[in-house]
């Protein structure tokens, strides 16, 4: 059964009903003349105990809103209890004030109340010895114990679990929190990531149709077979561009278990995942589209690690589309294979006074991405009178 909603944890409802209650505990001893005085006075009236039980009450109405006054209070009439003689029923209930005292009062409270009350302890402890000429004297300062401290190492216990259930929980908060950051995170470089696949896979296709379309358009009185070769780029161009979209669609789309092109551990096919060794084939299209591209090699070639593979494909691919674009009809490539890095150079002249094909800027920004992303260097610029793009990849091998 729950209680209702005014008798929940940590509401005003539920304090004064423990108040109410212990208030009615020692009613019950007293009426029923089992509230004994711990030291007797046979000359103090019985009732005179009542009003010290129900201030002490008052005290524990007070636990949560007010802990020191709370204890203030219930010290109060513990001591008017005790001059009287010291009543059970008062005694018990100022348990509970230290209890609370301790779980909800400032840290230094309960600091104090563990030592006052182990001094007390101790203390009735040595009188009890000094007082009756025996170690059974010991037996006086039991009553303090009982009443004192353990009620405080009780509180402080309860304290303590609730401070660790506390910052477990704001531990795990603030856990939930990083994790979420850290998705967000992976989303937006799995965005990066896709946008700069996209702008290398349709963007350089598309422009080599603008290219041959803007030509066929432009120039009149073009000859048939003039007409045949630039629409010949222009479908190839369509085609390879229509094909590496497809590619990519089946990457993003969900993979299916029973499909048995899904790759293990979530790679790319191979199939989308162009290759340095591929760039003759990229370079003829180039060509085709009406660019002289001379290639010079450095090195010996050798095997790439994917994530290199591909950054130089896709690097290689967008200089040479701005060379068509912006540059004047020719560009050199070089591919310098070096111990411990791959360093691709691609330099042009630059079109002056014409307007070209027009662009977004994203190939620059896309290209020092990937080579960022690779801990490797990239440079964009005017070189000694011609456009160069210059990026060196490292590869992880050598020193």
């Amino acid at each position: 059964m729950r209680p209702p909603p005014w008798l929940g944890s940590g509401t005003p409802g539920r304090d004064l009903t423990l108040a109410g209650a212990s208030l009615a505990g020692g009613l019950v001893l007293y009426g029923l003349g089992m509230q004994p005085q711990i030291v007797p006075h046979p000359d103090v009236p019985p009732a005179l105990f009542l009003p010290p039980l129900l201030v002490m009450c008052v005290a524990v109405g007070l636990r949560r809103v007010a802990p020191r006054t709370s204890l203030a209070v219930g010290t109060g009439a513990l001591l008017v209890d005790t001059a009287l003689g010291n009543s059970l029923g008062t005694v018990v209930v100022y348990t509970q004030v230290l209890y609370d005292a301790c779980v909800y009062g400032p840290p230094r409270l309960w600091r104090w109340l563990l030592r006052i009350t182990v001094a007390l302890s101790l203390i009735g402890a040595v009188v009890g010895v000094l007082g009756f000429g025996q170690w059974r004297g010991v037996a006086v300062g039991v009553p303090v114990v009982l009443a004192g401290l353990l009620p405080v190492l009780t509180g402080i216990s309860v304290r303590q679990y609730r401070d660790q259930a506390a910052a477990e929980r704001a531990r795990a908060e603030q856990t939930a929190r990083l994790v979420e950051l850290d998705r967000r995170q992976a989303v937006s470089d799995e965005r990066a990531r896709m946008a700069r696949e996209l702008h290398d896979v349709v963007a350089n296709h598309l422009s080599a149709v603008a290219i041959h379309a803007t030509a066929v358009l432009s120039v009149p009185g073009l000859e048939r077979g003039q007409v045949e070769s630039a629409l010949r780029v222009i479908r190839e161009s369509s085609v390879q561009g229509l094909a590496e979209m497809r590619q990519m669609i089946e990457v993003l789309r969900e993979p299916d278990a029973g499909d048995e092109r899904t790759p293990v551990g979530g790679s790319l096919p191979e199939a989308v995942t162009a290759r340095l060794a591929e760039a003759d084939g990229l370079i003829e299209r180039i060509r085709a589209a009406g660019l002289v591209v001379r290639v010079h090699t450095d090195g010996t070639p050798g095997t790439l690690p994917v994530g290199v593979d591909l950054a130089a494909y896709r690097i290689v691919q967008e200089s040479l589309t701005n060379a068509l674009k912006h540059g004047t009809g020719e560009a050199e490539l070089t591919i310098a294979y070096r111990p411990a890095e791959v360093v691709l150079t691609v330099e042009n002249p630059v079109r002056r006074g014409g307007a070209g094909v027009p662009g977004a800027g994203a190939g620059l920004i896309g290209m020092r991405e990937r080579a960022t992303l690779l801990a490797g260097r990239f440079t964009a610029g005017p070189h000694d009178g011609r456009w160069q793009v210059r990026a060196a990849l490292p590869t992880g091998v050598g020193g």
